[in-house]
């Protein structure tokens, strides 16, 4: 570098007032200073404005003066800096380092959240860049609106014990938040592929247990869909003996359970928005196909894997015809998907919230365990628990502001 070049960051902040930023920017321009870097936060009236810039050694005094004269005019404070070459140089040459996104979501993020979250990220080596709100500003009153609160970090370096930070995380998510690590790439950000189970996950109910009670066998069948939720169980063995229990029931049965289907808080929201910006949408389910269609038809959903049940004179058989969706063919389906759509498989999400879920969420690019059971939460790579389906807006970095 040139023995006269210098390098000086300004930090101004006071009241944010229309055309500061250029005013001040124009000062630099007028000198032929050349910005390295530029960074502005608001927060209520208040603005922080950070310039790192370049300029000559006869040209400094006199940006300097121009600029502390401007800020005295707008009524803000302003610091000069000078920045060592070499420090400038170390800086940028840790540019290239991994970049990571930190999500919390809750219905409430407190100080306590986010000192633990900062904490654990400190912890690991990583520095925070930068800090932004997704949802909403929160009203001082409560009002009928279903609160939520998401805070995004963006952080670089490389983790020290990743095992050790998803504890950590996993610790917050006893306290009400939820806590989403994900690497920043381009892949983040041009995510194309959504993959849904159905039942508790789109819907808050398990479909088979609504069959079971019309057939009679309401409690034998739970008993067997918990044992296989909870992993322990084949999901192929459970499945095969609780569609035989269904053995005689009249197929009408069908329709009147999907017309009162208690769909999940969110889905509505979330599908609206994920069509809006041409996301691919799926079911992939372990349940039936008949209520997938079902869905289908309502939220516009693009694709629908489930079980087709076997019927005879108007009454089901006790058997499913076809192959059976259960773990290893949900994510084999989301392989297929991937390719059809002709999209890298980290550019898909995966949401489900029970054992058979597992390979789908842990092959897809994002996987999502929605109010998932403990063994699927502790395992999986990210978890809602807090909020309702649109809480995974906020995972893929979407804002209330460009959402509403």
């Amino acid at each position: 570098m040139e023995p006269n070049v210098e390098i000086i960051q300004i930090n101004i902040a006071g009241e944010d007032k229309p055309g500061m930023t250029s005013s001040l920017t124009a000062i630099l321009a007028r000198y032929d200073a050349f910005i390295l870097d530029i960074g502005q936060a608001n927060i209520h009236r208040s603005l922080t404005l950070g310039i790192l810039f370049k300029t000559t050694a006869e040209k400094s005094g006199f940006i300097m003066k121009e600029l502390l004269f401007k800020a005295s005019e707008l009524g803000v404070m302003i610091r000069f800096t000078p920045i060592n070459p070499d420090d400038y140089n170390a800086w940028v040459s840790r540019q290239g380092k991994n970049r990571y996104i930190v999500t919390l979501l809750g219905k409430q993020v407190t100080a306590r959240h986010i000192a633990v979250a900062t904490s654990a990220v400190c912890e690991q080596g990583l520095n925070i860049d930068a800090i932004k709100r997704l949802t909403g500003r929160m009203p001082l009153e409560e009002d009928d609106r279903v609160p939520k609160s998401c805070i995004e970090l963006s952080v670089r370096g490389t983790p020290e014990d990743r095992d050790l930070m998803h504890e950590r995380f996993m610790e917050l998510s006893e306290t009400g938040v939820d806590v989403s690590f994900q690497k920043d790439d381009i892949y983040r950000r041009s995510r194309r592929l959504i993959c849904f189970d159905m039942d508790s996950t789109l819907i808050r109910t398990e479909v088979i247990d609504e069959l079971a009670d019309r057939a009679g066998v309401g409690s034998q069948v739970r008993e067997i869909t918990e044992r296989a939720m909870r992993g322990e169980i084949d999901f192929r063995e459970s499945f095969t003996q609780r569609v035989a229990l269904l053995k005689g029931l009249d197929v009408s049965v069908m329709q009147d359970i999907a017309e009162n289907l208690p769909i999940t808080e969110g889905l509505e929201r979330l599908m609206t928005i994920l069509k809006r910006v041409g996301y691919k949408t799926a079911i992939l389910s372990g349940g039936f196909t008949y209520f997938g269609n079902y869905l289908k038809q309502l939220y516009g959903f693009d694709y629908v894997y489930a079980n087709e049940l076997e019927v005879e004179d108007g009454r089901l058989t006790g058997r499913y015809t076809g192959e059976l969706v259960d773990g290893r063919r949900k994510a084999e389906l989301l392989r297929l998907l991937c390719q059809f759509e002709n999209i890298n498989i980290a550019q898909s999400i995966a949401v489900g919230d029970g054992a058979n879920d597992l390979p789908m969420l842990n092959l897809a690019g994002l996987g999502i365990a929605f109010h998932a059971k403990p063994k699927v939460k502790a395992t999986a790579q990210q978890s809602i628990s807090t909020t309702g389906l649109d809480g995974i807006l906020y995972f893929l970095g979407l804002k209330d502001s460009w959402i509403e």
